[in-house]
């Protein structure tokens, strides 16, 4: 554990700091589901595309998988983050987990079939991200109610660290497990690690809404959207995720990078190595904690995304991309739990939700477009070029941000009267064994 004090040595200040761990019950739940989640999720991710690839041989037919998830994505989304703010957050995240066990078994029976067919993968794509939409505020909303307010900031960056480590090894398993036994496998090994969560969150704690009162739906969805729009740091970094996802996430032109560069073997290497960036700097976080001008880094983060995408179309070889991808991977981190602190640490509780169902409105858009964007202009002027564009969109939209929001570039959460207010009001959490909701 990562502890303070003059006699830490210098280096362990690099280390994450992993109080919320060893302070919550629940968070250890939560944290441990999610990596079991993630896991099995890649290998979906992973499969469906190179699913689509083989019985297409189209970038735009893999690209569309985008667009079939953005429209429930924008439909459900914003309920979803009605819904944590009004209902019990442990109960909407178990019940949606059921339902996307329930998909993966749907995927397995198709690939099983003699002849797979193609519109299950889309409507599987589709429901999962009505699903997600659902469930991920309240899932998000859950972090500040199981650890106290001056441990979001480690807790942040514990999650981030979670993802990177199951992102970096979970598509090279993918990758091998798929090549050596199909699609049906890589479905199975999904809805496994779905059962495995949907214990581990049974034992989670009642998590009630913290008010009693609640309006219709839709006027409590415009009082959320009216909070965000009041604040133009949390605008801004809402836009420069949107930025980042939109631009400068190629995932969809992975299959088709890995054939222009003579190195199908490497395509788990291409989707890992995003989070391998992201896992030496999650590695490396401890210095996250002594950070107080977050939308500064979360600006910064995102110039360096772009920059590092646009590199990888000049690289003339996979270990360049690969470097290049890894670098982009490393400062999306960053961008990440600056921003997650500055939403943890600044809306209050009541409002969580609404604001995770924008977040993830953004966060679940940007790839979407980002896929179908890259998608289009791959088939149109070639991969470099899609990548190459879409490296420099992102980094002049963030510098366009920076000068259009000077509010995200001097936020100070040290200064900042919304985390002064949330700090406040906080009820210090502890172990879960002896939380009131028991």
């Amino acid at each position: 554990m990562t502890t303070t004090g003059p006699g830490r040595r210098p280096w362990s200040r690099l280390l994450p700091n992993t109080a919320p761990w060893h302070s919550s019950a629940d968070f250890r739940l939560v944290w441990t589901s999610g990596a079991v989640t993630m896991l099995g999720s890649v290998f979906t991710l992973t499969a469906i595309p190179l699913q689509i690839a083989d019985a297409t041989g189209s970038p735009l037919a893999v690209g569309a998988v985008g667009a079939v998830e953005l429209v429930p994505t924008v439909l459900l989304g914003l309920y979803g983050g009605v819904l944590a703010d009004r209902a019990d957050r442990r109960r909407v995240v178990l019940a949606t987990e059921i339902a996307l066990a329930a998909l993966s078994a749907l995927l397995l029976l198709n690939a099983l079939a003699g002849e797979p067919m193609l519109w299950p993968l889309y409507l599987a794509a589709g429901c999962a991200a009505a699903l997600q939409g659902l469930q991920q505020p309240s899932l998000e909303a859950m972090v500040p109610r199981l650890v106290p307010h001056d441990q979001l900031m480690a807790a942040g960056a514990l999650l981030s660290l979670r993802w990177s480590t199951v992102g970096l090894a979970a598509p090279a398993a993918a990758g091998v497990v798929i090549a050596t036994a199909g699609v049906g496998t890589a479905y199975l090994v999904d809805l496994a690690t779905f059962l495995v969560s949907i214990a581990l969150l049974a034992r989670l704690r009642p998590l009630r809404p913290a008010r009693a009162e609640q309006a219709p739906a839709l006027g409590e969805l415009a009082e959320g959207a009216a909070y965000v729009a009041r604040r133009p740091d949390l605008v801004g970094t809402y836009l420069v995720d949107l930025m980042a996802t939109a631009f400068a996430l190629p995932t969809a032109l992975f299959p088709f990078l890995a054939e222009e560069l003579d190195a199908r073997w490497a395509l788990g290497l291409l989707y890992s190595a995003s989070a391998a960036g992201a896992l030496a700097a999650a590695a490396t976080s401890g210095w996250t904690d002594r950070v107080h001008r977050h939308g500064r880094f979360v600006l910064l983060s995102g110039a360096a995304v772009g920059a590092a995408t646009a590199a990888a179309a000049l690289g003339s070889g996979i270990w360049a991309v690969l470097l290049c991808l890894a670098v982009a991977g490393a400062a999306h981190w960053v961008g990440d739990t600056f921003r997650a602190a500055v939403w943890n640490r600044s809306i209050p509780d009541g409002l969580r939700g609404r604001a995770a169902g924008t977040e993830l409105l953004i966060g679940a858009a940007g790839p979407a477009l980002g896929d179908l964007r890259a998608g289009g202009l791959a088939a149109r002027y070639g991969i470099r070029a899609a990548l190459r564009t879409g490296g420099l969109a992102c980094l002049v939209g963030t510098g366009v941000l920076a000068a259009a929001l000077p509010a995200l570039w001097r936020y100070d959460d040290r200064t900042d009267p919304h985390v002064a207010a949330v700090r406040a009001a906080t009820v210090p959490a502890g172990n879960g064994d002896r939380h009131p909701d028991r």
